[in-house]
């Protein structure tokens, strides 16, 4: 069965450029100019591979339209690459942590936005089932459920792919440029503010022992007391 993407974008130019360009290279296309035509259009649709969502839409926005995916049952798990004009690393940040698994600012160049699809759909199709264990701690990914002392833990998308992260090379120091690309997708020099902020939020959440800040490298899981 052919791959499907669903594209977003209120730029007609843009979106037929992209509706093109991947059904020429193989893909499935579906195409939308607005949040609410995307949920009107897509409802009695198998779910696509990939989303790729302009963030600056009339009325619902991207972001919006992510929280939305997020909460469905069966488009929770789909990756989302975010278009945007915009670059202020708050904007970013925002896509981000509502759960975007890449983000590339316009103008961009059609084959490095190939790349970015190719490289989300490894990462999509790669990760593992298997559940992981640190002390009292259970990380369930199949279910994306995270449990302390069998108590069900409440954690943002980014927040949970740290997490497991973290869980699954657990002795390892990781510096945060390397947390950076794993959990985030590509490089985001100079912001490795966004992992600390994240390890903080995990630290609140499960307990300041979770995680072990390692001087002048980054982060690993602490050893389970």
């Amino acid at each position: 069965m052919t791959d499907t993407i669903v594209i977003v974008e209120d730029d007609g130019s843009i979106r037929e450029m992209l509706r093109y360009y991947f059904q020429t290279v193989g893909y499935e296309v579906r195409s939308y100019e607005s949040g609410e035509d995307l949920f009107a259009g897509e409802a009695d649709q198998q779910p696509p591979v990939l989303y790729i969502l302009d963030v600056m839409l009339p009325g619902m926005d991207g972001v919006e339209i992510l929280r939305r995916l997020r909460a469905g049952t069966a488009t929770a798990e789909i990756p989302v690459i975010f278009l945007t004009a915009r670059t202020a690393e708050m904007d970013r940040v925002a896509g981000l942590e509502a759960g975007a698994d890449d983000y590339v600012v316009k103008p961009f160049g059609i084959m490095e936005l190939q790349a970015r699809v190719k490289a989300v759909l490894r990462r999509a199709r790669g990760t593992s089932g298997q559940i992981l264990r640190r002390g009292d701690l259970e990380i369930d990914p199949a279910a994306r459920e995270v449990r302390k002392a069998g108590q069900k833990v409440e954690l943002t998308y980014k927040e949970f792919e740290l997490l497991r992260l973290l869980c699954s090379r657990q002795g390892i120091a990781l510096t945060r440029d390397e947390i950076l690309r794993a959990v985030w997708g590509y490089d985001y020099t100079g912001e490795t503010r966004t992992v600390d902020m994240h390890v903080k939020a995990l630290r609140q959440k499960l307990g300041e022992d979770i995680i072990t800040t390692v001087r002048g490298v980054g982060y690993k899981m602490s050893p389970a007391s």
